[in-house]
């Protein structure tokens, strides 16, 4: 009986080692993903959860009027540059290694996956993404009509920082690592089961480019079922005035208020554009980075072979 777990334990998978190139690998796809479609996506997206009562056409035009074409890409630079360049990397490295760590213990490779894109998305939130979120949806919600109207998204920061300090920029962060947590475990764990699919009986076959893409497109599409958090991330993080909004918003209190507000479908306001987000940053991510990992990998072997 101790033979067998003795050599039940040593068949399983390594560790791999820590894979450093990951960090610059995640931090270009996703400033690629956010300067071409997904800024627009994230606006769309924060002014219809935020304005609930809008139509998606009274939301496009309300964005247009921010300043044409250049309204969807509010927010853009810096903050989401910033958090661009940082999440990717983060995400990246902590799936990886988080992964690595769950398949060494024995689980399969969609376990290992979905338990990493959940690490990844929590150092996400509570190591960059947490003030640079909040500040995008600063950007997209502040009156541009009051007294601040003409204060730099930079002044707006360091008022916000002023008068609520740490904390304040902070706000909603909890609600931002539940986001990330469910948004990447879901986009890898589906991926990953929606390719097992696709190979059916034959697990070691290779899928085609067009099989892993469509994988990413549907693991993108299904994770957008936590839509609900995200509408309170943006909720908790509003600068819209309301006399019946409560001052200190957590995620339960912010619920009943929406709740109130606008009913269960108040939870799913902005999920068309988020689908649409969810496709988009899936593909880049999931779909582009194991193109771009794989590719690396066979430059690192052919350099071996060389030697």
């Amino acid at each position: 009986m101790m033979e067998s777990s003795s050599l039940q334990v040593q068949q399983r998978p390594k560790r791999k080692p820590v894979v450093w190139s990951n960090i610059g690998v995640g931090a270009v796809l996703q400033l690629f993903e956010v300067t071409t479609l997904g800024q627009p996506f994230e606006v769309i997206k924060t002014q219809l959860a935020a304005n609930r009562k809008d139509s998606m056409i009274s939301a496009l035009k309300t964005i247009y009027s921010r300043g044409g074409l250049l309204g969807f890409y509010q927010g853009l630079i810096p903050w989401a540059w910033i958090e661009a360049s940082t999440k990717g990397g983060v995400l990246f490295l902590a799936q990886n290694e988080a992964s690595s760590f769950f398949a060494s213990l024995g689980f399969s490779q969609t376990v290992s996956d979905t338990a990493g894109g959940v690490f990844g998305g929590v150092a996400q939130a509570y190591t960059t993404m947490g003030f640079c979120t909040f500040m995008k949806t600063v950007e997209v919600t502040r009156d541009k009509t009051g007294a601040g109207k003409d204060m730099s998204t930079l002044q707006v920061a360091k008022e916000v920082f002023r008068t609520k300090g740490i904390s304040g920029i902070y706000r909603g962060v909890t609600a931002v690592a539940v986001r990330q947590a469910t948004n990447w475990g879901s986009r890898f764990g589906l991926a990953r089961v929606t390719e097992t699919i696709f190979k059916g009986k034959n697990k070691d076959r290779k899928l085609s480019k067009w099989e892993e893409l469509g994988a990413s497109v549907i693991g993108g599409a299904l994770a957008c079922w936590n839509q609900p958090i995200e509408v309170i991330r943006i909720e908790m993080q509003s600068q819209l005035k309301a006399a019946d909004r409560p001052e200190k918003l957590n995620i339960i209190s912010c619920a009943k208020y929406i709740y109130k507000k606008n009913g269960i479908l108040g939870f799913y306001r902005g999920v068309t554009p988020r689908i649409g987000l969810g496709v988009y940053l899936t593909c880049v991510m999931v779909f582009g980075g194991d193109q771009v990992k794989e590719l690396i990998r066979e430059r690192k072997e052919t350099k071996l072979d060389k030697q």
